[in-house]
């Protein structure tokens, strides 16, 4: 496994993967992270972890908007070397003086250096002065000196964005060089090289809710305890991405340009996504089935008697775990997909401020929701009854939730009740012919994987356990067997019906009273949703 994708940092697996995730997926040397930590904590700035962390996600946009599959709007039909990036470089160059302004700030009167340096370079008449100011420029004993570092790099690559801009048209591969000389800096430097993929850092990502924490402490060490502690650091740390989006898209500063770093966060939003849902998809169940088979075989053939009752729940566990973590990925996977090729325009289009911030914030209202409820989700399938109020304390949270959990309530009824309209119909002479794919099928099951499941732990609906084996028969079945058809027909009745009387209850809740139920804009989102399922 490759560290880039999230995986063990040396193969094997920490006794304690939180810990392990926040202190070890940057590869900072104990001397290194010690330093790190006193610089950041003598910074003299109210807001020093909020400007380094935007400085941080904006640096990791340098490697993620390189690539345009993390560009908003829907998929281009034009090849890529026929496309002109000219927009894509004006966002680039107003991110990169973005950076710039970051690393003044966290600089404080230790930007000097900087402008000394600058002022030498000019002045300097021989070459082999020029190149020792070079090398000591380029040296990263602390945090300043790299910051140093990245503020000459970032200076002079915002000189020749500036030259590429006074070009009429800029094909892809002169964007991607420009963007690719920045990341060239960025991995070379000692104390700020944000672009690994699901990178996390304790000063920006530790868990504040206990309940959470003591739910990943509880799980068995190995695979099982890695992936939940990867899945919850990454959903929050998306979070906290939204966070960032919504203060750079409100109206505080409305002349304020935002274009640049809100396109740059949301490559890294989408990147992240990406990376995690294919990470959990690939790889949950052959990690956690060979972490099991690990323990089943160092368990003696004398014990293996006693043994088998602790293996069999041990197992149940795994199973449910790895339900879990691909629901978490499907689910993640389709709103990502919504949210970008529906609801955000494409950076080509170069949208007013005011256009690109409202579109953000409506963004917003949909994404914070799926996250917060995926966290929620996650905490119910393992066994413990997370309490929004604990995890999202505020009450536009508590309200966010309650909002979409009606909306995916009635989404998912509506798909029940299609489903056994469509099967109701199909003759039992046709169920056996292999001509006959029956792709409404397939398509139901995909649907139940991503929405469904959730919705079925979150309830606790009492026919839980038949509602899952009459689907898993159709899933395993190679034909359609009528009979257990028919069973599936009468267990989605059954928690349709259940459906429909939890969306009224939902809608009776304290958070949601005087918030009346969008039918239309739900029945919209339905037709996104099973568009983007196809």
């Amino acid at each position: 496994m490759q560290r880039s994708q999230g995986e063990s940092l040396d193969g094997s697996v920490p006794p304690d993967a939180y810990r392990d995730l926040l202190s070890g997926t940057r590869d900072l040397e104990a001397d290194q992270r010690r330093r790190r930590d006193r610089w950041i904590a003598e910074l003299p700035l109210g807001n020093k972890e909020q400007i380094l962390f935007e400085f941080e996600v904006l640096l990791k946009g340098m490697a993620c908007f390189a690539n345009p599959r993390n560009h908003p709007g829907p998929p281009r039909r034009t090849a890529i070397v026929a496309q002109d990036f000219r927009t894509s470089a004006i966002l680039l160059r107003d991110s990169a003086q973005r950076c710039i302004d970051a690393c003044r700030q966290l600089l404080g009167l230790y930007d000097h250096r900087f402008v000394f340096q600058r002022y030498l370079e000019t002045v300097l008449p021989e070459d082999n002065l020029r190149a020792q100011l070079a090398r000591t420029s380029s040296q990263q004993s602390s945090p300043q000196d790299s910051l140093v570092a990245l503020r000459h790099a970032l200076s002079n690559a915002l000189e020749v964005i500036e030259g590429l801009l006074r070009a009429p048209q800029v094909p892809y591969r002169l964007f991607y060089a420009a963007l690719n000389v920045i990341q060239r800096e960025i991995v070379r430097n000692a104390y700020f090289n944000p672009l690994t993929a699901l990178e996390f850092r304790p000063e920006f990502d530790r868990i504040q809710s206990r309940e959470i924490l003591h739910l990943i402490n509880n799980l068995p060490p190995g695979e099982s305890h890695r992936l939940v502690a990867l899945t919850f650091l990454s959903l929050f740390r998306m979070l906290r991405y939204l966070r960032l989006l919504n203060e750079m898209s409100s109206d505080a500063h409305p002349g304020t340009r935002v274009a640049g770093r809100i396109y740059f966060v949301l490559s890294v939003l989408r990147s992240d996504a990406r990376a995690l849902s294919d990470y959990l998809t690939r790889a949950t169940g052959r990690l956690l089935a060979d972490n099991f088979r690990r323990e089943a075989w160092a368990v003696q053939a004398t014990a293996l008697s006693t043994q088998l009752p602790r293996l069999r729940g041990h197992f149940q566990l795994l199973v449910s775990i790895k339900s879990a973590l691909e629901c978490v990925a499907s689910s993640l996977r389709l709103e990502m997909r919504r949210t970008f090729q529906h609801d955000l325009p494409s950076p080509a289009e170069l949208p007013s401020e005011r256009e690109l911030r409202h579109a953000t914030q409506n963004a917003l209202t949909n994404l914070r929701p799926a996250l917060q409820n995926a966290v929620l989700f996650l905490g119910k399938a393992l066994g413990t009854q997370l309490q929004d109020r604990g995890v999202f304390s505020d009450k536009l949270a508590r309200r966010e939730t309650s909002d979409r959990l009606r909306r995916d309530v009635w989404m998912f009824s509506q798909i029940l009740r299609a489903f056994s309209a469509k099967a109701q119909d199909t003759h039992p002479e046709d169920a056996w012919n292999p001509a006959n794919e029956f792709h409404y099928v397939r398509e139901f099951l995909v649907y139940f994987r991503s929405m469904g499941y959730p919705l079925l732990r979150a309830s606790d609906y009492p026919r839980m356990d038949a509602f899952m084996g009459a689907l898993d028969r159709l899933r395993e079945a190679d034909l359609i067997d009528p009979h257990n058809l028919a069973t599936a027909i009468d267990e989605c009745r059954g928690f349709q019906d259940y459906l429909d009387t939890l969306f009224a209850d939902i809608g009776r809740r304290q958070e949601l009273e005087g918030v009346g139920f969008d039918r239309r804009r739900a029945a919209v989102s339905l037709k996104l949703y099973l568009g983007s399922n196809r």
